[in-house]
């Protein structure tokens, strides 16, 4: 006889370029994390820490697999971002040792439903529901660090039906991933298989069915998908 009253749920992983897959823990996202898209949005990034907002684990889309345009919105956002995956965790973190945490790096899209976020944000209330909704985050292929080093310099572009969209370089990021990595193990204890999606540069804008979306973070991989 089963321990469990239902079956459990089956482990959400990303394919690796190992072959392997790397099963996911938690996805924890940064907000605001390049200067020109905090000041798109509205804010001061030289006033503010790191803040994090969490997508379900099975949010995650692989495979280059068609995105479903999601329901009660009207404006889907496109964020492209550099994904940070950990092979250990651990808490407070120093900055000095972050990055012998990582396994490996990826691209990923923390695709936003902006006008739910908007109106949560402008009433005070959470907006989990602007952005982790169903397959919110499609993710290419994850590279070890063994493989690719810690990047801390590359473009990263997303084009859209072939069109540049968003691009920038890493180099811009505000807080770098070891900072990020250790802010966070400050705030909550990490674990083996968590992501950390390190935020978004600017010319984030709707998408409709039927765009393509195409990104890369260069020496790290790729992300494609088709809302639908």
């Amino acid at each position: 006889m089963s321990e469990f009253v239902l079956p459990p749920p089956p482990t959400v992983a990303i394919p690796t370029t190992e072959g392997g897959r790397f099963p996911v823990r938690r996805v924890f996202c940064v907000g605001r994390n390049y200067a020109a898209h905090a000041r798109e949005m509205g804010s001061d990034p030289d006033r503010e820490p790191p803040f994090f907002f969490l997508k379900p684990a099975d949010a995650l889309l692989t495979g280059g697999a068609d995105m479903p345009y999601p329901p009660a919105s009207q404006d889907l956002h496109h964020e492209m971002e550099l994904v940070v995956a950990l092979a250990e965790g651990g808490a407070d973190i120093a900055e000095a040792d972050a990055l012998a945490h990582v396994w490996g790096y990826g691209a990923g899209l923390d695709m936003t439903r902006r006008d739910l976020q908007g109106q949560a944000k402008k009433e005070g209330k959470p907006w989990d529901m602007g952005k982790g909704f169903d397959h919110s985050a499609p993710i290419g292929v994850l590279a070890p660090a063994a493989r690719v080093g810690h990047p801390a310099t590359g473009r990263i572009v997303l084009h859209v039906n072939g069109a540049v969209r968003q691009q920038s370089d890493l180099t811009h990021l505000i807080w770098s991933v070891p900072e990020t990595i250790a802010y966070l193990s400050r705030l909550v204890r990490l674990a083996p298989g968590d992501l950390i999606f390190t935020g978004t540069p600017e010319g984030v804008a709707a998408v409709v069915r039927g765009d393509l979306l195409e990104g890369e973070v260069a020496g790290v991989g790729t992300v494609r998908t088709r809302i639908v």
